[in-house]
Parts: C-alpha cells; structure tokens; sequence
C-alpha cells in the first residue's frame, strides 16, 4: 500500500513537469527547438574529440616502428585536421549556445512575466487585501522567469548525458564490468545531498516569504519619493535603516548556516567519490604498466573515465534538479491555480444601453473573506437616471464598499444589485463595467502625459481626440494642463525624465477628467474634491450637476454642505442605512445628518 502510494507520488510530481515544459514551448518555439538541438548535438562532439584522441596516439605509436614516416604523418595530419574540426565545431556552438540560451530565457522571462500580469488582473480585488496573496505572487514572481527554461534544460541534459554515458559504459564495460557500477556509486551521495537540500531551502523560503517581503518593504519606503518627506520630517531614516538590516542579517545568517551544512555534506560526498574514482585510475594504470593496454588505451580509458564520470555526475544532477525544480514549481502553480470569486455570466445578457428604471440595491449585505464582520447589512437604496444620490457617513460605515459591489469588484454575500430589473451578475463584467464611471478617493496618478492620464478612462478613443480636452474643462484640469510646459504633451510624476509633480487637488481634476470622459449610464465620485478649496469644490459640483443630465450620479462625500443638491441623500453607519431623504427632509428629522451638518456649520461660522 506505501509503495503505491509513494509510485502515485512521483508520477504526479512528474507530470507536474509537463506544463513548466508547455510554457516553455508556448513562450517560443523556434527558440526551444534550437536550444534542445544545440544540447544534443553538444553533448555527441565529446565523444568524436575522445575516439579522434584515441586514432591520433595510436597512429602515432605504430608510426613509431613504421619506415614509411611520411605515410604516418599524413594519417595523423587528416585524424588532426577532424579533430581541429571538431573543436572548432564546438567552439562555435558553444558561441552560438550563449545566443540561443539568452535569447530563449528572454522570450520565456517575458511570457512568464506576461502569464503572471494576466492572472493578477484576472484576480478578484479580495486577494489583493489579503497578504498570504502577496506572498504568493512574489513566491511566482521568483521561479516564474527561470525555473521552466531550467526543467527544459534539465530533462535536455538527462538526454545528452545518456547518450554519451551509454557510450562511454560501453566502453568501460570492455575493460571491466565493475566499472560502470563503481560511476555510478560515487555519484549517489552527491545526489542525495542535492535532494536533501533542495527540500530545506524550499520549505525555508516559503516560511521566510512574509519576512523577506517586509525587508523590500522597508526598502521601498528608504528609496521612494512617496515617504521620503516623512522619513526626514521624523528622523525615521536610522530606525527603517537598522530595521531592514535586523532582517537582512538573520536572513544572512540562516542563508549561511543552510550553505554551510550542504558544503560540507558536499565535501563529504565528493571525497567519497574521489577515492572510488581515482582506485579506477590506478586499475587503468596497472593494466598498462603490464603491457595489456596501449598508450592509447589508457589515454581513451583515462577520458572515458572522465567523461562518464562527468556524464554520470551530470545525469544525477539533472534527476536531482528536476526534484528540485518541481518542489519549486509548486509555488508558481499555486498562483496560476488561484480562483477567481467574481465569475463571469455562463448565459451573459446584454446591458440596457438606455437604463429606464435605473440601479436597485435589494437587502444586499456583504463581509469580507479576511474577517467575520459585515461590512453591509441589509442595504435597500435605488438610483434612477438623470438622479443624483449622495452618500454620507463616518469612515468605515461601508459607502465605498457598496460602490465596489456595484462594480462587481466583488459580489454580494446576500441580496442582489440590478440593473433594470437584470441581476448585474447575468452581465459580462467589461459591459457592466464600460456603463460605470469611477473615481475612487484612492485614484490613480499615472505617470504618463497629462493627456494620457485622462485618455486611459476610454483607451478605444484616438489619443487626440477633442473629448479629452472637454474632459479636462468639465473637471476643471484644463487651467492646470495649459499652464504647463508641454501642456497635455507633458509627462506627469517625477518617475520620469522631465515629469512635473501636481498638487493633491491638481491630480484630482486629472481624475475627476477620467471620470467626464467616459461615456458611461453611471457616475460616481468618491471623495472628488476633497484636497480642492470650497471655490473649485463648489464649481466643480454646479458643473457636475448640468452635465450629467439623464445619466445617474452616487455622490460620496465628507462635505455635507456639497451634498444639499442631491436629489436624496442616505446616511450610513457601520454598514447600514440609518437615514434617507432629502436635505430638508433629514434636517426637519434632527438626526444623524442634521447633527453632522450643524457640527460641521459651525466649522465654517
């Protein structure tokens, strides 16, 4: 039963090889082709150097007792010509080797990193607020560029390395049986030094995973604009400093302790190996000192031996290796075997291009994967078009997170969203998507042009077109785009050459631009205008409200004196709707808003 269990075992684990080979493939054909070809044919050019050694000693000895010198020598210049060739042939593929390898691992490093881009946005927003995600990814990130080129190279090298061992045993064999087997003894233990410390350093990785993330954290903050401010303003710098050494040092001291332990397991079973392959050595030496091997003989046997040994050696390693790569493998398959929660339509419908009845939100609750809390309970509210709804509430009441739902950046955990009557769950997630304009508080600053960063809320739109700048004029960008150098040729950001940094509020028009310029059923700002001044606040939000015109509005605001204009306003509180109406009808109520209005009245008196 254990032995079935332990063949059932390896088989997977050998079929788990088969898809780091098929992207291997997949990633380039011609290249793989090449490089497989150029292996093989690498690893038969030994043995034509070795038999071509072997004819050039002989030839030469019997020439030694041969009258006809110039007959010999002209044998010997031909088998010396072959065997220039041969090198010459080597030195070439060698050369031409290093071109293949790079240009190979390049086509599968991109595709690679291509596969894990896609899956990443094919990942549902949950896994990104999870950080066993992000230990995961990095783990991907690290084995995805090389470890299916190396499996390639590996089960390549298995195929080379038996070639050339089967020949060189052959050989042995003819001068003694027990030969072949002492090779194969005195690479064993070298194989299982391998194999044991393939699995320690797996296992090691992923549990330091989290600490190894957090020292690139660390790095991160010490060399980025984003907390370089702060760092100096509090004197941080010595203290992230030190903190990312603490980890990088015991980091260094297991790493060591870990190589220390496989040296010396290796020194060990090298020695092993060489006493048992230098007692060959001396068996080859004596059978020649007796006269029952040529000087060719020994000179063949003497790289026979040394071929096989190295074949052998290399053979074993390839086996151990390819242990070690699927153990690594794991990591990245784990990744690629992430599913996604948010799934599309088996029986998409298509999406009113007009809406009628507008947006309902029917007893949806929902809580996140990471935690036991709901983060909405019970939520009834409808949007209708040409209608503006606006939503307020302390931080953490969950106004963003009924904005995520609606995206279907996740789904509901009870309760539905419709759309006309249409589960938003029976739309293709792109359609349901292109009808939602969003401008989360958290918004992008792209560091592209000005008019890129407006032109990525509609990427089908010619670069130039005239909407862009109606855009940018609706949310007020316009002013800030023109006073600059390039105006909307000019690169945003300081990541790049030339780039020019915005203000908070400057960045908020670009967004606010993204949100006008798509031409989409539904709008919603989230926090639009908070870094701007009540001025711009209260222009941005007249020219919102005549631009929107049949196209439904959720407002999300802190500002409650901006929120008077919607046409019903809901209150929120730790997940619920504890209050809706309009302005005058929740200030006559002398609720939660009314209270949170005059507190913030009184700000402004």
């Amino acid at each position: 039963m254990g032995a079935g269990k332990t063949l059932r075992t390896k088989i997977q684990q050998t079929l788990r090889l088969l898809p780091a080979l098929r992207l291997v493939w997949q990633s380039s054909r011609f290249w793989t082709v090449a490089r497989v070809g150029l292996l093989l044919v690498q690893g038969i050019l030994p043995l034509l150097s070795i038999y071509l050694t072997k004819l050039i000693i002989d030839t030469v000895t019997d020439g030694l007792l041969n009258a006809d010198k110039q007959a010999v020598f002209r044998d010997v210049l031909l088998f010396l010509i072959l065997a220039g060739t041969v090198t010459l042939v080597t030195t070439l593929l060698n050369s031409l080797g290093e071109v293949v390898n790079t240009a190979h691992s390049q086509r599968v490093t991109d595709y690679m990193q291509g596969i894990i881009h896609d899956k990443s946005l094919e990942a549902d927003l949950e896994y990104y607020e999870n950080a066993l995600y992000y230990d995961t990814l990095q783990r991907a990130q690290q084995e995805a560029p090389y470890r299916p080129p190396r499996v390639l190279n590996r089960v390549t090298q298995i195929a080379q390395n038996s070639i050339s061992l089967l020949a060189m045993v052959s050989l042995l064999l003819s001068l003694h049986w027990g030969i072949a087997g002492i090779l194969f003894i005195a690479a064993m233990p070298a194989m299982v030094v391998r194999v044991k410390y393939s699995r320690v350093i797996y296992r090691w990785q992923r549990k330091k995973t989290p600490m190894e993330r957090q020292s690139m954290y660390l790095g991160y903050m010490l060399t980025s604009d984003q907390f370089a401010k702060e760092i100096r303003l509090f004197d941080l710098g010595v203290f992230f400093t030190d903190w990312y050494r603490r980890i990088r040092e015991q980091l260094y001291k297991e790493k060591v302790a870990i190589a220390t332990g496989r040296s010396f397991a290796n020194f060990g079973a090298q020695a092993v190996a060489g006493m048992l392959i230098f007692s060959v050595y001396g068996f080859i030496v004596y059978q020649t000192v007796h006269g029952d091997l040529g000087l060719g003989d020994l000179v063949l046997y003497h790289q026979a031996l040394q071929r096989g040994q190295n074949n052998i050696r290399g053979l074993l390693t390839s086996i151990s290796g390819l242990y070690e790569d699927n153990l690594f493998l794991a990591n990245l398959y784990e990744f690629l075997d992430l599913k996604p929660n948010v799934v599309e339509p088996t029986y998409p419908k298509p999406i009113p291009h007009s809406m009628s009845r507008g947006i309902v939100f029917e007893h949806v609750s929902f809580q996140y994967g990471t935690t036991t809390r709901k983060a909405l309970k019970n939520i009834n509210l409808t949007v209708r078009p040409g209608e503006t709804i606006a939503l307020v509430g302390e931080n953490g009441s969950g106004k963003t997170t009924l904005i995520k739902l609606l995206c279907r950046l996740y789904d509901p955990t009870a309760g539905s969203i419709t759309i006309d009557g249409i589960d938003i769950r029976n739309f293709k997630i792109a359609d349901l998507r292109r009808q939602i304009s969003v401008i989360f508080q958290d918004y992008a600053k792209y560091n592209f042009t000005a008019k890129e960063n407006i032109w990525l809320a509609d990427i089908d739109l010619p670069r130039d077109h005239e909407t862009i700048i109606d855009a940018a004029r609706r949310s007020g960008a316009d002013e800030v785009i023109t006073s600059l150098p390039q105006g909307y040729n000019t690169m945003l950001g300081k990541l790049f050459d030339q780039g020019e940094e915005l203000s908070i509020g400057q960045w908020q028009k670009i967004a606010l631009a993204r949100a006008f310029l798509r031409d989409s059923q539904v709008i919603v700002l989230d926090e639009p205008t908070s870094a701007m001044d009540p001025k711009a606040e209260y222009e941005v939000f007249m020219k919102f409200r005549e631009l929107i015109e049949d196209q439904a509005a959720i407002l999300i605001t802190h500002r409650l004196s901006t929120v008077k204009m919607a046409d019903r306003i809901y209150v929120m509180d730790q997940g619920s709707i504890v209050e809706s109406g309009t302005h005058a009808e929740l200030m006559q109520l002398d609720g939660t808003y009314a209270h949170l209005f005059e507190t913030q009245a009184k700000n402004y008196r």
